[in-house]
């Protein structure tokens, strides 16, 4: 009854606000369009905890510059957009170009800043992250990317990309990076949601200046494994690693497992 009850609310309130974002995209300037935004994941972040009772707490926020950073998050649900939309200053994301098949929501994207790059990925993908970042670096702005590019479920992981990387190197930014068990409470696009309080955790930034291997490898290892003790806090069990898979545009499957360990960095 909780979820069908949240359920409601959420698609009464988004279309709300997503009317509300298109009109305040006529406005001059990014100010109305972000106002909108901000109001509407910090009402759906209400509503989680009220109608839903799943709570969510941050950690590590003292991690975050005062200045530009590259948040690199892990991604379970779409609730981890409403965390950041409400809690982080001056934001810009990166997301993929599947979203501008929905009515208004392109004019939305490029009247917020959004950086918005082919879903498939490829040279051109890189070229367009780059050109996108470029701009929303020299506004000052902080750029939130999800490495995986994939909703994860709890207990799974996808190929880390490399645009984050790209990103660090181009325009000199630290990289924060962010785990979570989100998930274990709304899982992915899911409609049952579990009552509990939830944790986003910001974690320390990467050193910089490292080679796009180590930097990869430790990115990876710390989002995984902060996550997956994040999991076994909500879970009440041990730790275990997270399984490597792969999207076949219906589902997650299961690929090879590989451990995640990160090479020591002078």
């Amino acid at each position: 009854m909780r979820s069908a009850l949240f359920n409601a609310y959420y698609w009464v309130l988004s279309i709300f606000y997503g009317l509300s974002a298109a009109l305040a995209a006529l406005a001059p300037g990014r100010e109305a369009v972000t106002f909108t935004l901000r109001l509407y994941s910090r009402r759906m972040l209400w509503a989680l905890d009220r109608l839903a009772g799943v709570k969510v707490q941050l950690k590590g926020q003292e991690n975050l510059p005062a200045g530009p950073c590259i948040i690199a998050a892990k991604h379970h649900s779409w609730g981890d957009g409403f965390v950041m939309f409400a809690h982080v200053d001056n934001l810009s994301f990166v997301t993929g170009d599947h979203l501008e098949k929905f009515p208004l929501v392109g004019a939305i994207l490029k009247k917020f800043g959004a950086i918005v790059v082919d879903s498939c990925g490829g040279p051109e993908a890189r070229e367009a992250l780059s050109k996108s970042a470029a701009q929303v670096a020299a506004e000052g702005r902080r750029i939130l990317i999800y490495p995986e590019g994939h909703l994860a479920a709890p207990g799974e992981r996808f190929r880390y990309r490399t645009g984050v990387y790209h990103m660090s190197k181009d325009f000199g930014l630290p990289v924060v990076p962010v785990a979570t068990n989100l998930g274990c409470f709304w899982r992915q696009t899911e409609k049952q949601k579990t009552p509990g309080v939830a944790t986003v955790a910001f974690l320390p930034p990467l050193p910089q200046g490292l080679e796009k291997e180590d930097f990869m490898r430790l990115l990876e290892s710390v989002i995984e494994t902060r996550t997956n003790e994040l999991i076994a806090e909500a879970h009440g069990a041990p730790a275990r690693e997270s399984v490597l898979v792969e999207w076949d545009g219906r589902k997650n499957v299961p690929m090879e497992t590989k451990a995640v360990t990160a090479k020591p960095i002078p």
